[in-house]
């Protein structure tokens, strides 16, 4: 045996690697949707041969094929049909207060999220850390049955304590605590921050780490990129906040956050849940878990979950953004921390612009990602050249997601306008319908336009040479960014 392995190991190694590349080929071209991702895993995998089957093995294979938060409850159209019953709400209702072209987002929404949207809500914005992180705890120290978080990032600093502390003493009290952490963001601080967790005897578990030679790895990909936190099945905390002291004090960084009651924390715990039963196995149900009822008068506000990911879930944020883009009339808001649009959404954007619509894109002047800004720097050009107008906001670094239209519709959130946001992470955003909150969310983002510098195509062409090379360089990697 062993002089066989001796003279023909170059022929087995050759059979082997034949095999892995050719198997690993084969599920890249038929799994992939997007011809650019099969022609990319494919040419890692033919170059690579063994090395990148192994690579595309960890990161390149969709291992999520869970069913819709909905499916177990109910049909998309049975839950749509359910609240315009309960809440008296339909697409005559927003054609009649905002137009048909929302009417036709409206529609839009019904099809692709598997949420319906709903009536009875009320959002209060939260546009610090100092303050987000006061609401959140005296939420905390007020639980009486349940509370459930998820969140990509939750550190181990002083903020991080904190929650600790507050978590520690309702489950003292009795109430029931749920803490879901991304795999990856529970690795962004040291001592982690599930140990301290833990020795407090709290509930919690990371999302979607990966068993591999034995090892516990998370994926690169595939992340919980969600901020949810549920209390009592009454109210809501969500938007693009992670749990960490960056975003505290006189010169932290900015972000928005938002506290919600009404019929739609019902939707935003049925897809924290849901997660939660992805990892553990445990259906979150009982009294200690029940939400609170709701009547359409609790609230003015019309709004929409809508959850997307790496599921059945698959790029609803995208098309959301998408359709709104395409029934603009007059003028589209855009704030985001990381702006890498893919094609599909450049020539959104282009048309829209085309159409005579006013679209202003506020982006961070200094960005906490050095490469993900040299990125999104070569796209600048084609994007101000297509009739939009990109501007760097000279304040803190901002980490906010936020987009209106026509000052009648917003949408807000965990989504970056990235291909990681769109595509592999699992997000929670919120569509609202309402002229009032649409004009909060203007005058947060016309404020960082204020202390802003346009972009202009003349001092992007007049950099150095050098420079732009690098740029496009780092570009080419658009969608693992």
């Amino acid at each position: 045996m062993n002089v066989f392995l001796e003279h023909y190991w170059p022929h087995i190694l050759a059979v082997i690697s034949f095999a892995l590349g050719a198997t690993a080929a084969i599920h890249a071209t038929m799994t992939k949707d997007e011809v650019r991702a099969a022609i990319g895993w494919v040419g890692v995998i033919m170059l690579s041969p063994i090395l990148g089957a192994a690579i595309y093995a960890v990161a390149g294979i969709n291992r999520m094929r869970r069913q819709s938060v909905r499916d177990k409850r109910e049909s998309v159209p049975d839950a749509v049909a359910h609240e315009e019953q309960k809440h008296k709400i339909n697409r005559d209702r927003v054609v009649t207060d905002l137009g048909p072209r929302m009417g036709g987002q409206w529609m839009l929404g019904n099809t692709v999220t598997g949420m319906p949207a709903t009536a009875g809500n009320k959002v209060r914005l939260l546009e610090t850390g100092d303050e987000a992180y006061a609401a959140m705890l005296e939420a905390i120290d007020k639980a009486e049955r349940s509370i459930l978080l998820e969140t990509y990032i939750f550190d181990s600093d002083a903020i991080g304590r904190r929650f600790v502390e507050s978590l520690s003493n309702a489950v003292k009290r009795g109430v029931e605590v749920r803490i879901l952490v991304d795999s990856i963001g529970a690795r962004y601080s040291r001592p982690r921050i599930t140990g301290l967790l833990r020795e407090h005897g709290i509930r919690v578990a990371t999302f979607n780490g990966a068993v591999l030679l034995r090892l516990r790895l998370p994926y690169a990909n595939l992340r919980t990129h969600r901020k949810i936190l549920i209390i009592d099945g009454e109210t809501v905390f969500a938007g693009g906040m992670n749990i960490r002291a960056a975003f505290t004090g006189p010169n932290a960084a900015q972000d928005t956050h938002f506290m919600l009651t009404g019929a739609a924390v019902a939707d935003y715990f049925a897809v924290a849940a849901a997660d939660w039963y992805f990892e553990t196995h445990e259906t979150l149900d009982g009294a200690a878990w029940s939400i609170a009822e709701t009547s359409s008068d609790e609230g003015p506000l019309i709004a929409r979950v809508v959850p997307s990911g790496p599921d059945r879930n698959l790029s609803n944020n995208n098309n959301m953004i998408m359709g709104a883009l395409s029934v603009a009339e007059d003028r589209v808001l855009i704030m985001s921390p990381y702006f890498l649009p893919d094609r599909d959404l450049v020539s959104a954007l282009a048309t829209a612009a085309r159409r005579g619509v006013t679209v202003d894109i506020i982006v961070p002047g200094k960005n906490n990602l050095g490469l993900v800004d040299r990125a999104m720097t070569a796209q600048f050009d084609e994007i101000i050249e297509n009739g939009c107008r990109i501007w760097r906001d000279n304040g803190p670094f901002n980490h906010s997601k936020l987009m209106t239209v026509d000052g009648k519709w917003s949408y807000l959130g965990s989504s970056n306008l990235d291909s990681r946001s769109l595509r592999l992470n699992f997000e929670t955003d919120l569509e609202v319908f309402d002229i009032g909150f649409a004009s909060e969310i203007e005058a947060r983002i016309a404020a960082a336009r204020e202390r802003s510098t346009q972009v202009l195509r003349k001092a992007l062409r007049e950099r150095p040479f050098v420079y732009r090379l690098r740029d496009r360089i780092l570009w080419l990697g658009l969608p693992y960014l």
